[in-house]
């Protein structure tokens, strides 16, 4: 087990470029599933995540072969075979092989899923979406049975916009009978991404990234060629970073209009950006005025970039108010930052943040996904090192990210725990 080091003072300059998105992804390697053919996915980001699915996809008797970023999916033989705890529960994407085995096999075994704990993250939407598609849900010992003689098309309407029952429901009802309309969907731009794919496979999709989308069934998906958008909250994530400690950096391989709100808030700072067309300038800020943000669902802030955000909130002068109307529980970070002397404290849903104040390296803990890269953020503006375990989160979404970062100007290393520091993680 390894623990990350960083040493903070040290300016960023230089170019990062942005990998492909963590969130489509995860969505994209289950809906190959559904081809009768092989499915070619360029330019996927070297994340833990991926390899989990590729396994999978391998339990289930798909070829997964990899060249570089791009990944090979033959589906031909695939059966429906059970997936169960193990794999299933590193990941909490692993539910879109519910949707994408029902909608070729019309059944499917899937242990619950796992992933990032951020309080409860219900699957009740995805749940009602199959059943309005003439499925069968049962939980037997733990696992989600699905079950269908065939799958019809419906109305659906979300009582919550939800990301992962939009795309779960897509992948179910590419191949059912007549017509789907999904109300009150998603709109994030990775769910453009999955139906750009399914569409190149054959499918019948109109509206995506829009609140209604309607899905007109398809007797076959064909195998094809698909290349996935930039990763917009590891965009978010380095232009955050760039912001809290950059002098001159440029951030490439990126779509800017998905980060909107962000580069909003950050200007709102003080924080001089300027846009291309594929690429982001971030300079030097030395005076930070404190902001609130409330994260929403798309096109609102994402509640993915909240935690990095409130580490570089630490060095804006005033009053910061931070709210997630997502994931409430979404402030395990929080404690970490005090250690490193940040002034914040929780009421409800809401992080109260003062600042500006010295952040000091400490020994911290990841408790999820984008709180890693919050303590990161954090580690390089502190005096001293901070020193970060729970690397296994950071490493299912962020790709490369202390090559991306030392080749910036970071001082930042990775070091294999003792025995001891082990017994004392497990502890924490």
């Amino acid at each position: 087990m390894q623990k990350l080091l960083v040493e903070g003072g040290h300016w960023l300059n230089g170019k990062v470029r942005i990998s492909g998105a963590k969130n489509s992804a995860v969505a994209l390697l289950p809906a190959a599933i559904l081809a009768d053919s092989k499915v070619i996915i360029e330019g996927l980001p070297d994340i833990s995540d991926v390899e989990t699915l590729s396994l999978l996809l391998e339990e289930i008797g798909g070829t997964v072969e990899k060249r570089g970023q791009t990944l090979h999916i033959d589906p031909t033989h695939m059966t429906a075979m059970p997936l169960p705890n193990g794999r299933v529960k590193k990941l909490r994407a692993s539910y879109y092989f519910m949707g994408a085995m029902l909608g070729r096999f019309k059944e499917a075994v899937i242990g619950l899923p796992g992933g990032c704990y951020l309080g409860p993250r219900p699957i009740d939407q995805h749940i009602k979406g199959f059943e309005a598609l003439g499925a069968t849900v049962t939980n037997e010992q733990g696992a989600i049975y699905l079950r269908a003689k065939e799958l019809r098309g419906a109305r659906i309407y979300l009582d919550v916009v939800s990301v992962g029952a939009t795309i779960n429901i897509m992948l179910a009802a590419v191949k059912a009978k007549g017509k789907t309309i999904i109300e009150n969907a998603a709109r994030e731009p990775e769910i453009i991404d999955v139906a750009t794919l399914l569409t190149s496979m054959g499918a019948k999709i109109k509206g995506a990234g829009t609140d209604v989308i309607r899905i007109e069934g398809v007797d076959e998906l064909t195998g094809c060629m698909h290349t996935i958008i930039p990763d917009r909250i590891e965009a978010g994530t380095y232009t955050i970073m760039a912001a809290a400690q950059g002098e001159k950096v440029l951030i490439d391989n990126v779509i800017p209009q998905h980060l909107e709100p962000l580069l909003a808030k950050l200007r709102e700072m003080g924080v001089v950006i300027e846009e291309g067309e594929e690429q982001l300038l971030v300079y030097r800020s030395d005076r930070l005025k404190s902001v609130d943000i409330k994260t929403l669902v798309h096109p609102g802030f994402p509640t993915d970039l909240q935690q990095p955000f409130t580490s570089l909130l630490t060095k804006a002068i005033g009053t910061s108010v931070v709210t997630d109307t997502i994931y409430t529980a979404r402030f395990k970070h929080i404690d970490e930052l005090r250690r490193m002397n940040a002034q914040i404290k929780v009421e409800g849903g809401s992080a109260i943040i003062t600042g500006p104040v010295q952040l000091e390296g400490a020994k911290v803990k990841a408790s999820d996904l984008r709180a890693g890269a919050a303590l990161i953020a954090a580690g390089l503006m502190a005096n001293g090192v901070t020193e970060i375990t729970g690397l296994e989160h950071i490493d299912r979404g962020y790709s490369l990210i202390t090559d991306k970062l030392k080749n910036l100007g970071a001082n930042i290393w990775r070091e294999e725990m003792s025995e001891a520091e082990m017994i004392q993680f497990e502890n924490l």
